[in-house]
């Protein structure tokens, strides 16, 4: 199962979105080809309703905890309610670090 698999598995069970994506984007950065270090979520979920920024983010935090400690070095988060959701999220910008400027 890959790193992207896993992720959505865990978001998946804990939060119960109505929609989830989870990209993996190291391919935009200065990593080796194949690395599963930078990845995007977008996920829609009635668990962010009423919910702060701030908490929505520590929720998927507290979820990835065992990937953030260890093979996850970067997470784009666009967490919405349904209420929210316009139908996209942003695009995560080109990578301007490790030798990519």
């Amino acid at each position: 199962m890959s790193l992207a698999d896993r992720i959505a598995e865990k978001l998946q069970q804990g939060l119960a979105p109505s929609r989830l994506t989870v990209e993996n984007e190291s391919h935009m950065h200065n990593v080796p080809a194949g690395s599963e270090k930078h990845f995007r979520v977008v996920m829609v979920s009635e668990a962010f309703d009423g919910v702060r920024k701030v908490q929505r983010h520590q929720k998927v935090y507290g979820l990835l905890a065992e990937e953030l400690a260890g093979p996850v070095h970067a997470l784009a988060l666009h967490l919405y309610s349904p209420d929210e959701w316009q139908g996209e999220a942003p695009s995560s910008p080109e990578c301007m670090g490790g030798g990519k400027k």
